[in-house]
């Protein structure tokens, strides 16, 4: 099978996973949303496929969940869009320039969370304003961290030991972003 096409049937299944776990998860009222379970499939995604493949599964699973679900509402999609974008290009950009190491998948998977959130901030930041509303940094520091603690420490236990193992497995192993540069650069 080609690389394109694995990776395509890889963002397939993480796409679909996406839309599928917040079902399962909705179903503890507590906590259900705080666990964030359309950001797993994503950040996964990025570790596996890579940061094009992430940033676009990221970016239609929160919209298209809307379109067929109409959940998430429309301005928390886009918002969620954008996050989840960035969380796929984020991780996939940041493990292919760090070593192979453990240390390093947490790295990239927290470098890949701290930005995702920025990018939400940013993106809730002009939202807001368009309707009128101020966007405080207590609603940024709410909503990126107290009320996501749940879900970070979710992804933070569930994430990386997947990572690793996929990367045993040689599963992951996507062309480092160092090396796909350089080829590219002297392909031209």
């Amino acid at each position: 099978m080609s690389k394109n096409l694995k990776n395509l049937t890889l963002a397939a299944l993480f796409l679909a996973l996406g839309l599928v776990l917040p079902f399962f998860t909705g179903q503890i009222p507590q906590i259900g949303s705080a666990l964030s379970p359309m950001h797993i499939p994503v950040l996964l995604c990025g570790f596996v496929c890579g940061w094009p493949w992430g940033l676009a599964v990221g970016f239609i699973a929160p919209l298209l969940r809307h379109l067929l679900f109409g959940m998430p509402p429309i301005l928390t999609a886009i918002a969620m869009a954008f996050e989840l974008a960035a969380y796929g290009a984020f991780s996939g950009l940041f493990y292919g320039l760090l070593p192979r190491k453990a240390v390093h998948v947490y790295t990239s998977l927290i470098g890949a969370m701290l930005c995702g959130r920025a990018v939400w901030g940013a993106v809730s930041f002009l939202l807001y304003g368009l309707l009128g509303n101020p966007f405080t940094p207590q609603i940024f520091l709410a909503g990126a961290f107290l009320n996501a603690v749940p879900g970070i420490l979710c992804q933070l236990i569930l994430i990386p030991p997947a990572v690793l193992a996929l990367q045993k497995a040689g599963f992951t192993a996507p062309v480092p972003a160092k090396k796909a540069l350089r080829a590219e650069g002297s392909a031209v």
